[in-house]
């Protein structure tokens, strides 16, 4: 079972969102909307999936990396943690 487990109806549904903000990102584009309407639903587009991201990465915590420090084994769960936010982080 997946920590995001319990969110993931509320991730589903992020996700639909995001689907149907995409989907009007590329009718604008293709009718030649103003750039900075489109610049601005990219803008939304990117918050919404670090939004969905940073509930994965807080239930990623509160689940498997809790659980990895319960078992004794934090290092290997503290650098995978590292590497996710990393990634996370990147631009």
């Amino acid at each position: 079972m997946s920590s995001y487990e319990k969110d993931l109806d509320d991730i589903r549904k992020r996700l639909r969102r995001i689907e149907g903000q995409v989907r009007g990102l590329q009718r604008m584009v293709s009718e030649g909307q103003y750039c900075v309407d489109v610049l601005t639903q990219i803008s939304s587009v990117r918050r919404a999936t670090e939004q969905v991201a940073l509930i994965v990465l807080r239930d990623h915590i509160r689940g498997c990396v809790q659980e990895s420090f319960a078992d004794g084994d934090p290092e290997q769960s503290i650098d995978e943690l590292v590497g996710a936010v990393e990634r996370f982080l990147k631009t």
